[in-house]
């Protein structure tokens, strides 16, 4: 409930190296995640979500997390993690913590991309369309 009531790292970060954006179409929640990384290390997380409490808590949390983790801890971080962070989520909002989940690994996926001069999957701001949909 402390990340609902009082979420951290809400916002944008302007100049991110990664940006993570997914949707879910079922309950219409939308996130948007932005990390910044130094030497292969989150140094700081960012997010902006359109959605229920257990959405902008999970959001807020993931964040939370992975500050200070280098990417390859960082993407380990899983809906489970998320969920037990938060003392657990009710099965009916686990796809809350999913979401922020893959908002956190696509914004990983779009700094990989950018940084390697890869052919990214996703649009310029490492969009996944529909994320989520089961």
């Amino acid at each position: 409930m402390d990340h609902f009531m009082h979420p951290r790292n809400v916002g944008e970060i302007p100049d991110a190296d990664g940006i993570g954006k997914v949707g879910n179409p079922t309950c219409g929640d939308i996130m948007a995640m932005y990390i910044k990384v130094k030497d292969n290390v989150i140094v700081d997380c960012k997010f902006k979500t359109f959605g229920c409490g257990a959405a902008i808590a999970t959001s807020s949390m993931t964040t939370e997390l992975v500050k200070g983790k280098t990417l390859e801890q960082a993407l380990e971080i899983s809906k489970k993690t998320v969920a037990e962070a938060l003392d657990g989520l009710p099965p009916q909002k686990m796809h809350c913590s999913n979401l922020a989940a893959d908002a956190l690994h696509a914004a990983i996926d779009h700094y990989k991309c950018k940084k390697d001069g890869w052919s990214c999957p996703f649009s310029k701001e490492g969009t996944i369309p529909m994320a989520g949909k089961k």
